[in-house]
């Protein structure tokens, strides 16, 4: 018998939905979950197709949450077979989005039919949570069905997103946490004066560079038990007119933090801005917030994770908050418990993306397991 959720992963890898489209994906899943007695909502926005299904009213309420676009295919005459007709080549299925991140959508619709099935009267509530605008400005996607949600008093105790988080073997890793992003554009104001009389100006790019050295060097946190240090790093730097003979006026600078826990948004800002102020610059600057970090410790659901990859898989996972962001950044507003569980990330966005297909089967099992030590006696 063919495997359901390998056939399901097949079936929705072959419908293109290069983000913000969702290619029919929000639908199949709707019309399969509505049969397991779930109530379906649509949060569209701005052309966004954002899914809501709930199964239940009691708590806990655990969720399952992901996103149905993929990134742009790239050229495809380097594709060995076309990206939307997946196929299966030496153990591995090929197609766009089969690592990052249909297979887990569809492993996520089989554990919940075999949970369903198994328990049909389960304490608590399941929910399903799907975008297609992550791979893409990520404004209209998860973050509209957040505010939705936040809008009425929902709140999730547990979710688990099927971002590919395993590195060399399905459950070798898991995601418990991400960091934070904070960017900056700098502009260090100066006096634009011909070079060959420099008395006549102020050189900002001189006059940047020692507090741009300080920044650099700054220990701004230590991390703690689950992130690593904060970092800050400049991204670009522009000044001048193009001209040879010309001090610039001004210099912009761009700058990130990726910063955990362990800091916050304001301390941070704040300490930037002493700096620049110790060394007497003139400067403007803008700030934009591209996530807040989130973090998940131990407790019921890391630790049902942890336990059903032991069982499925036979390895102890890892807990990790290394890489970028995630649609975790939003939906921890209003989630107690989170964590991103995947296959094997090694492909994700590259020409000839695949997913182990042994993995499949057992990514379900393991999604089902989690269900039935959260659900099933809750």
């Amino acid at each position: 018998m063919p495997d359901p959720t390998l056939a399901l992963a097949q079936q929705i890898i072959a419908l293109p939905s290069v983000t913000p489209e969702d290619g029919g994906c929000c639908d199949l899943f709707a019309g399969r979950l509505q049969a397991l007695g779930f109530s379906i909502e649509f949060i569209n926005r701005n052309g966004v197709t954002n899914l809501w299904a709930r199964r239940g009213h009691a708590a806990p309420l655990f969720v399952f949450a992901g996103h149905t676009d993929v990134v742009p295919t790239g050229p495809l005459d380097q594709w060995t077979s076309p990206p939307f007709a997946p196929e299966i080549r030496d153990g591995m299925l090929y197609g766009r989005g089969a690592a990052d991140m249909k297979s887990s959508l569809a492993a996520m619709l089989t554990a919940t039919e075999a949970f369903v099935a198994a328990t049909p009267e389960h304490p608590g509530s399941i929910a399903f949570l799907l975008t297609s605008d992550e791979e893409g400005d990520a404004t209209d996607g998860t973050v509209a069905a957040v505010d939705a949600l936040k809008a009425r008093g929902e709140r999730i105790d547990f979710c688990i997103i099927g971002e590919p988080t395993s590195v060399d073997t399905l459950g070798d890793m898991i995601k418990n946490g991400r960091r934070g992003s904070l960017s900056g554009v700098l502009t260090v104001k100066g006096i634009q004066c011909h070079i060959a009389y420099p008395h006549l100006g102020s050189n900002p790019i001189h006059l940047a560079a020692p507090a741009i050295a300080e920044l650099g060097d700054t220990e701004w946190d230590q991390g703690n038990e689950y992130f690593p240090p904060t970092t800050w790093q400049i991204s670009n730097i522009h000044g001048g007119t193009g001209a040879t003979n010309v001090v610039p006026g001004s210099v912009e600078i761009k700058f990130n933090f990726r910063f955990s826990t362990a800091s916050t948004v304001d301390s941070l800002q704040q300490r930037l801005i002493a700096i620049l102020d110790r060394h007497g610059l003139d400067y403007d600057i803008k700030w934009t917030l591209g996530a807040r970090p989130f973090l998940t410790g131990r407790g019921p659901l890391a630790d049902a994770a942890a336990a059903a990859i032991g069982d499925i898989c036979g390895i102890e996972t890892e807990l990790s908050t290394t890489g970028g962001t995630s649609d975790g950044r939003f939906i921890a507003e209003i989630c107690e418990q989170l964590l991103e569980i995947g296959p094997v990330n090694a492909t994700s966005h590259k020409i000839d993306e695949c997913v182990d297909v042994s993995a499949l089967p057992r990514l379900s099992a393991i999604y089902t397991r989690i269900l039935e030590q959260l659900l099933s006696s809750a």
